[in-house]
């Protein structure tokens, strides 16, 4: 299995799990420092679903897709809101993008400070969606 590669030629390496998930279309999660106290901070990686994972789906199945395009949002939210119904209540959406392939999203998630292995499973974290 190859793992996308790094834009100066080097390899960014992906844990194996992690990269999986993302190609069955996993949502992945990970904690950031928030924009001031009282707040609290995440970035998400979403693939983005295609009809063909719609009819996976409906079919009771999940494919996996080694070109999928992955939305990445950064939140800052109340930290007193975080556990409840209304987490989304004086919510600010930091920033957003959308990257077209497994070697965009690792470019991106490096601009942003981030790497691979800083992602996890949302029900490893605090992540309120």
């Amino acid at each position: 299995m190859s793992t996308p590669s790094h834009p100066t030629g080097r390899e960014r390496e992906w844990p194996t799990d992690k990269l999986n998930a993302l190609r069955l279309g996993q949502r992945l999660v990970t904690e950031v420092p928030p924009s001031r106290p009282g707040r609290r901070a995440f970035i998400d990686v979403t693939p983005v679903t295609t009809p063909a994972d719609i009819q996976a789906h409906q079919q009771g199945w999940k494919r996996a897709d080694h070109s999928r395009t992955f939305r990445l949002q950064h939140w800052d939210y109340d930290a007193d809101r975080i556990n409840g119904f209304d987490y989304d209540i004086d919510a600010v959406l930091v920033r957003g993008t959308t990257v077209d392939s497994e070697s965009e999203l690792t470019t991106t998630l490096e601009a942003w400070h981030l790497r691979p292995e800083q992602l996890l499973y949302p029900w490893q974290t605090d992540d309120p969606k």
